[in-house]
């Protein structure tokens, strides 16, 4: 490979050709281009591991299918493993106005065939054969590469087959760790958690935490953050809530010590003392932990254009599980009407920000809003940004399926998104729909399951539920669903039948399955 320095002129180089390109990449069905999309969950794979079925997330990118409504649309789709051909069937016949045959013709599937823990990018790259043949089958000048998260290693795929990266140059995710994240917000004035800069040793951490408490007296709860966790796996909780009066910095220091040994992890797998190995590697920051009794936990989605523009595309409430509810499960689209303006504004402030360093594609922000009660009787919401993400995350696919199939609009005024017969559209979704009893359901079982309760989704009403993750069911009876619908009251039914069949047609016994899974909000069915 030629020397880092070249690599980067040249990533640079390719992607000023998306500026020109640009608004034939974001029309839907006047595209004409030939798509490469690398779903490689570049990130720490230890902290991957952490969740159940990882290696099928490959299959959260599948959205990018509905862009083969587009007769002139070629799209290159590369796997670990192969993905089933009636998951491919059952998204090719989603698309409106396209017969299914032209649409299979224009979609070239290439698995590795290897499900080592390793990056799809790192295995695509230490195959040759297979670089060359997706070279061979662009066509130069029209084509892109997109991605679920852009490292050195996509940016070497990029470079090598000569064609731009629709992502975030590798030398700014920084920008979009814990650390990163706390600095943004500090140059943007945003408010957010009392908290450190990024450690890199355990002694380094007792002193951040000895630092921040003495700050804040009163803190009941702490919050230790890999800087480079995923997904919320990398959050460990310190509580303090049970410390009467402490008035020195050396017994402040003492409990600390005293405690980081039981720390509450939020995944189950982990322990203090891998947690404290994986500091020097992937770095940690400590915050304050945010109290409140109403608390909800939303954010928003935008992306800044090869040109420099900054686009608010979604706020979403999230819902989040786990031990503390720090792990995210799924989400509701759009965020409370109290806030989802308000987000906007924050995203678009931090959106400016990330467009002057240089950051291209999409970002997310995630926050935490306390509710509060005015003077006047009047509720207000106190709204703290938590971490940026230079990713496609998990709201990503819900809305990207709703935008891609309805072809509609996303109004700032009002934060919400219009289909093509002029409805609001709103949607319930997860990743996590998990329950031992699906264990064992093949893809074709779930077709078989859409088929006879008709649970699919139409295009011409543009509601029900359209579904993915569909390879983890059979080992980790786990499944992502999307139920769009036309208000958030006909989402949740729709959301909550799909859950009703599942738990039918698997003769679960409620009961069991509730005492061996997490409670999540009102509203909520369990899903584990």
């Amino acid at each position: 490979m030629q020397d880092l320095a070249a690599v980067e002129r040249q990533f640079k180089q390719l992607q000023a050709q998306l500026c020109d390109r640009w608004q034939a990449i974001k029309t839907i069905e006047t595209g004409h281009s030939d798509i490469l999309v690398i779903p490689s969950f570049s990130v720490d794979q230890q902290e991957l591991q952490k969740i159940d079925g990882f290696l099928h997330y490959e299959e959260r990118l599948l959205f990018s299918l509905i862009r083969l409504r587009d007769p002139k649309t070629r799209l290159i789709y590369v796997t670990s493993q192969p993905l089933p051909p009636i998951v491919i069937d059952y998204y090719l016949q989603l698309l409106p106005g396209i017969p299914f045959s032209h649409a299979r013709a224009r979609l070239l599937l290439l698995p590795l065939y290897d499900q080592s823990l390793k990056p799809l990018s790192q295995k695509i790259l230490e195959r040759p054969r297979l670089l060359e043949r997706i070279r061979s089958s662009l066509r130069p000048g029209c084509s892109y590469m997109t991605c679920f998260n852009s490292t050195h290693l996509e940016r070497e795929i990029s470079v090598k087959l000569n064609i731009p990266l629709l992502a975030a140059d590798p030398s700014l995710l920084y920008l979009g760790t814990k650390s990163g994240s706390r600095q943004v917000f500090a140059e943007c004035g945003i408010l957010h958690p009392d908290g450190s800069e990024l450690v890199w040793d355990q002694m380094a951490l007792i002193e951040a935490a000895v630092a921040l408490w003495q700050r804040q007296p009163q803190l009941q709860r702490m919050v230790i953050k890999l800087n480079e966790g995923f997904s919320g796996e990398g959050n460990a909780l310190l509580d303090l809530r049970d410390v009467g009066g402490v008035d020195t910095v050396e017994k402040r220091r003492n409990i600390i010590c005293d405690r980081l040994p039981h720390l509450a992890f939020e995944s189950s797998t982990e322990s203090w003392s891998h947690f404290s190995d994986r500091i020097p590697k992937l770095g940690a920051i400590v915050e304050a932990f945010i109290e409140g009794e109403e608390k909800h936990s939303p954010s928003v989605q935008g992306q800044i254009t090869p040109r420099g523009e900054v686009e608010i595309l979604s706020t979403h409430d999230q819902i989040l599980g786990g031990p503390h509810q720090q792990i995210y499960l799924g989400c509701r689209f759009p965020a409370d009407e109290d806030y989802r303006l308000q987000l906007q504004n924050i995203g678009l402030k931090i959106g400016k920000n990330l467009a002057k360093k240089g950051v291209l594609e999409r970002f997310g922000v995630d926050f935490v809003v306390v509710k509060h009660t005015a003077t006047d009787g009047k509720p207000t919401w106190e709204i703290q940004a938590i971490e940026i993400n230079l990713r496609k995350g998990g709201t990503t696919h819900p809305f990207m399926t709703l935008k891609l199939l309805t072809n509609g609009v996303y109004d700032l005024q009002s934060g919400l998104f219009f289909g093509q017969q002029g409805l609001p559209k709103f949607y319930v979704a997860s990743d996590n729909l998990c329950k031992r009893a699906y264990q064992g359901l093949l893809p074709d079982d779930l077709m078989d399951i859409i088929a006879r309760h008709h649970l699919h989704f139409e295009t011409g009403s543009e509601i029900g539920t359209v579904f993915h993750l569909m390879g983890c069911l059979s080992e980790f009876g786990k499944v992502g669903l999307t139920s769009i619908a036309n208000t958030p009251e006909q989402a949740d039914t729709i959301y909550n039948r799909v859950i009703e069949i599942l738990n039918q047609e698997t003769l679960i016994n409620p009961t069991l399955e509730q005492e061996n899974s997490p409670t999540l909000p009102i509203g909520w069915s369990i899903v584990g």
